[in-house]
This record gives C-alpha cells, structure tokens and sequence, in this order.
C-alpha cells in the first residue's frame, strides 16, 4: 500500500516560505539546479516551490533546514530567528 504524502500548510507564514527559499538559495550562492538536486527533485519542482506554486513536502523542509541551518519555522514564516532548537 502506498503511503500518503503529508504536506505542510502554511496559514499563518501565508508567502513567507517561498521568499524565504529564494532569500536563501540566493544567500548561499547555489542555483536552483544545485539545490534541486541536493533534495532529489526536478528544477521545474524546485522552481515552484520557490515562487509558491507548490507546497514543499515537509521532508524536503527538513533538508533545506539541516543545508541552511535554519529552522523549519523560519524557512515557513512562523519565526523570524534563524537559530535552530537543540535538543
């Protein structure tokens, strides 16, 4: 049986994630080929997902988070710090 994807909803960081993945990306000097790559996917999806076409899987958020060093809540808008929580 196949399993369902989840994929995250962004209600309260609305546009936020898709600036901010741009604002990254742009950050750490890599092309959208690059990071499409890294997460497995095709540069159209990626390209997508950044202009907020498309929801980024969640799975693919924490890849983005552990390449960025960021947390998840500031790439999706809930948080405006960058920091990480350790646990």
């Amino acid at each position: 049986m196949a399993q369902k994807l989840s994929y995250v909803k962004l209600e309260q960081g609305g546009d936020m994630y898709f600036k901010r993945l741009l604002e990254l990306r742009a950050q750490s000097k890599k092309t959208q080929k690059e990071i499409a790559k890294m997460l497995n996917c095709a540069v159209i999806s990626y390209r997508r997902y950044e202009k907020g076409e498309r929801t980024i899987p969640p799975s693919m958020l924490l890849i983005l988070s552990d390449f960025y060093k960021v947390s998840v809540d500031y790439i999706v808008g809930e948080t405006d710090s960058k920091e990480r929580h350790k646990s």
